[in-house]
């Protein structure tokens, strides 16, 4: 009997002759694709990628290894640049180029490259005007549409990348290698956190940007991200630029783009000067400096938390940030000082102290930067000074008379234009220059389109407060437009000569005002072509002991030929008004009241030239009371006054001195010397009579019949009110140069 087959047993043979088969099918494949020639593919893909990109793309070799994650090997590489390019350099030139792919993230419409190598490679990145970027090979309709693309390890052997930026300008040449050549895959697929614990690859740099050169060194990990700003990139770096020291420890996302920073940053320099052409914006020349702080960015945004650092030898605190924006980048900050050395920071606006020696200058858009020349704050100094003529930084220069005290330092309006700011300052005390009894500070600086404001800038000082609102407009193309409104408010002038211990004896509150417009690019300038009004006022005073105190300064012997006595004297009530037009300043009040004497004055001075010339004459209550009567000659320059007798001179008119001319400014005057609680300064009696006279005129104009115009009020009237109220007098002018002589 013949066996049978069962239906069973002959599947089985069926199934194992197709499982041969198929076997012997997918080791054909392997065989043939280990034994195929990759190169067979090479020109159709130079030829693909050369008609997408319109750029010529060759290489000498192509070769695949076969796998989940296939690798890709490709030598002699050439990848030509954009048409617009500058370098004259292909954009990429690689002698040995290798990368993995993963296959499964491509179906997820995700580009994960778990590995990349290469040796020998130069590459070329630039950035053009606009949105031009070579290393974009899609239309922006494309790139919406695009996958992700992400890189988990770079080994690179004799690298070499120089990036360009025409538009800022900015270049860079980086020179890289990978120190850890074993560094594998530190993420398996696309969806994976990265670990970028370790640094593995080593950078030396350097470069220019604007016109200022630097260079240093990096380390960085393994992960570079390109398109996701969410994978950390770990970055260690050193930077230098002339004298100017950085250093950041931290990460950093999306390299490409740079969309976020968070890193520590510590920055020493000689000369704050020598960032300008970092930060473009104008920095003093100052003494050495050193910060720290963290740096963090998000966007458009660059700030930095709790700063910290001293400039010289003062202090700084606080957090500030800088935001690129059209049409101007914006620098905000707000800062704060425990002790503030005005020889540190008084350079910028031109001021030269014992302390600076001389006053920091600079060179001109048009001239080669100072930064660019790592300049120590001296050099930068003697630098400006030799090259900087009328186009110099907004840091100020020395004199050019070397008797003037305004700030001659002149500031460049340009460099204005070139930044907005908003930065507030306090410091809790100050050391200033000459024992100036300066105790305090505080500031509000805004900058938008080229105007700048200091509203307000006021100070603690002898007790008392400076209060000042300046406005710099720098909209014109070369002159700056200035005003000045400052006020001195309940001034302590006991205080105002600390050294002198006879100066306690005499008392008094001061206040003055400001009010000042002129055109120039410096201080002295502005001062030079000022048109406003100086005026000031003094109350609650006593002079003797005073005036022997202060003998000894400037001027000081001129007053005390004024008025003589032992014995101290009350000071019921002084003031001083000029009116300034094109930077010469004419007296319209200048009246001294004390007990036993009245001193009046006349005269004018000049801001142009810093000289002034003043008579002055005291004009006894009671005969007999003064020796000397001759009028007095002041005259000289701001720094060295001098002073004498003119006996040929005729005393000024008293009815002259108490009119109305003396009554608007004396009394805008009062609110800045008295202290408030109702205490009240002998300066409103003073003005009692002068008052009562403007009310008879007014009464006297109401009372006249309709159509008729109104009688003036001359100056004599007033003075005869005056002389009601006042005590006895000489009873003419006449005997008055009489008893003088």
């Amino acid at each position: 009997m013949e066996p049978t087959t069962t239906p069973t047993s002959t599947t089985r043979f069926h199934f194992k002759r197709w499982q041969a088969v198929l076997l012997s099918i997918v080791a054909m494949i392997i065989i043939f694709f280990l034994l195929f020639d990759w190169n067979w593919f090479r020109h159709p893909l130079e030829k693909y990628i050369s008609d997408k990109t319109q750029r010529e793309f060759t290489i000498s070799n192509l070769d695949v290894d076969i796998g989940m994650t296939p690798t890709v090997k490709l030598k002699d590489v050439f990848f030509a640049n954009a048409d617009w390019s500058k370098s004259g350099d292909p954009m990429a030139k690689i002698g040995s180029l290798e990368f993995s792919v993963s296959l499964r993230d491509l179906w997820e419409h995700k580009i994960f490259v778990p590995r990349a190598a290469m040796s020998q490679a130069d590459l070329v990145f630039e950035k053009g005007e606009g949105d031009k970027r070579n290393w974009v090979l899609q239309k922006p309709e494309d790139q919406q549409k695009s996958s992700t693309f992400r890189i988990s390890s770079i080994s690179v052997d004799q690298g070499r990348l120089r990036y360009f930026d025409h538009a800022e300008p900015f270049e860079v040449d980086i020179q890289a290698s990978t120190f850890v050549p074993t560094a594998t895959v530190q993420v398996t697929d696309a969806k994976a956190k990265a670990d970028n614990t370790r640094y593995t690859t080593r950078y030396e740099f350097k470069g220019k940007f604007h016109e200022a050169g630097f260079s240093g060194d990096a380390l960085t990990g393994d992960v570079l991200s390109f398109k996701e700003s969410n994978i950390p990139f770990p970055i260690k770096g050193r930077l230098n630029a002339g004298t100017t020291r950085a250093s950041v420890v931290g990460t950093i996302a999306d390299v490409a783009a740079i969309t976020a920073i968070d890193v520590q940053l510590d920055i020493s320099g000689k000369t704050l000067a020598n960032l300008y052409p970092f930060l473009l914006l104008p920095l003093p020349a100052s003494p050495p400096y050193e910060f720290h702080g963290r740096l963090i960015q998000k966007g458009n945004r660059y700030g930095i938390d709790d700063l910290r650092g001293i400039i010289g030898t003062t202090d700084m605190a606080g957090s500030g940030a800088y935001v690129k924006q059209s049409p101007r980048p914006l620098l905000t900050g707000k800062l704060h000082s425990k002790l503030l050395n005005i020889a540190d920071l008084g350079p910028i606006i031109g001021l030269e102290t014992k302390d600076t020696h001389s006053t920091p200058t600079g060179t001109g858009t048009t001239a080669k930067p100072l930064q660019a020349e790592t300049s120590t704050r001296a050099q930068a100094q003697a630098k400006e000074r030799a090259t900087g003529g009328d186009k110099i930084l907004p840091t100020g220069t020395t004199a050019a008379k070397g008797s003037g005290i305004l700030p001659s330092g002149k500031f460049e309006g340009g460099r204005l234009k070139a930044i907005d700011a908003e930065v507030d300052y306090s410091a809790a005390s100050l050391k200033a220059p000459n024992a100036l009894p300066v105790e305090n500070m505080k500031f509000s600086f805004r900058l938008h389109d080229a105007v700048a404001r200091l509203t307000p800038l006021e100070f603690g000082f002898a007790g008392g407060r400076i209060v000042s609102d300046i406005t710099i407009d720098a909209r014109q193309e070369k002159v700056l437009r200035s005003e000045f409104n400052v006020d001195f408010r309940n001034i302590k002038v006991a205080q105002l000569f600390p050294t002198m211990p006879n100066i306690a004896k005499g008392v008094g509150e001061l206040g003055a005002q400001v009010r000042l417009k002129g055109t120039g690019n410096s201080i002295a300038d502005a001062a030079a072509h000022a048109d406003g009004s100086v005026s000031a006022a003094i109350a609650h005073g006593r002079i003797s002991n005073l005036l022997d105190a202060i003998a000894g300064l400037n001027g000081g012997k001129a007053l005390g030929l004024l008025i003589t006595g032992d014995k101290d004297i009350a000071v019921n009530c002084g003031g001083a008004y000029f009116g300034v037009k094109d930077g010469i300043g004419s007296s319209q009040l200048f009246v001294i009241d004390t007990e036993q004497t009245r001193v009046d004055g006349s005269g004018t001075f000049s801001l142009r030239d810093e000289v002034f010339d003043m008579n002055v004459v005291p004009r006894p209550k009671k005969p007999g009371i003064l020796s000397l009567r001759t009028p007095v000659h002041l005259y000289g320059s701001f720094r060295h006054p001098e002073f004498g007798l003119d006996k040929g001179k005729i005393a000024l008119r008293a009815a002259a001195t108490i009119g109305l001319a003396l009554l608007n400014p004396l009394t805008a005057l009062i609110p800045l010397i008295e202290t408030g609680g109702g205490k009240e300064t002998d300066c409103r009696a003073l003005l009692a009579p002068v008052q009562g006279a403007q009310l008879q005129a007014k009464s006297k104009a109401t009372s006249a019949p309709k159509g008729s115009a109104p009688a003036p009020v001359s100056r004599s009237t007033v003075a005869s009110q005056a002389a009601a109220s006042a005590p006895a007098r000489p009873a003419s002018r006449a005997a008055s140069a009489t008893t003088a002589r």
